[in-house]
């Protein structure tokens, strides 16, 4: 296990703090940001020595890095359908998760877990996060 590359870790980061209430923490890889104690993103950077759930989930080579998020709906079925850079975590009926690379889209990423945090958020949080109230 690697720890996660730091630009990849800063860019995600930037996203999931400006969330309302957010906040950081070390999970038993990587990192994780939760709202209320739900966790609406996740990232971690494996390698080949890796046998973590990750490392299968998404069939990787080599080290990756990939962050996962919850989505519902029509948007779920439409990521597991795209395939790469998405893919189906296999825990979790809402769990997706995207191979982090330098052809990365990081706008699309925001929207991803910005729509994750608000699966899990309070409603009352949702309106901020979608107005971009900050605390």
């Amino acid at each position: 296990m690697t720890d996660v590359v730091p630009e990849f870790l800063d860019r995600v980061r930037a996203i999931c703090m400006a969330l309302p209430e957010a906040y950081e923490e070390p999970a038993w890889i990587g990192v994780r940001w939760r709202i209320r104690k739900r966790t609406f993103a996740h990232v971690v950077t494996v390698d080949d020595d890796s046998t973590s759930v990750f490392k299968e989930a998404f069939a990787l080579e080599g080290e990756a890095t990939a962050v996962t998020f919850r989505v519902l709906g029509d948007e779920l079925l439409a990521l597991r359908e795209h395939g790469h850079p998405f893919y189906y975590a296999g825990w979790g009926r809402d769990v997706m998760g995207m191979h982090l690379d330098d052809s990365t889209d990081w706008d699309e990423l925001g929207e991803l877990l910005t729509d994750s945090y608000c699966v899990l958020a309070p409603k009352k949080l949702v309106v901020r996060a979608r107005w971009g109230w900050a605390d």
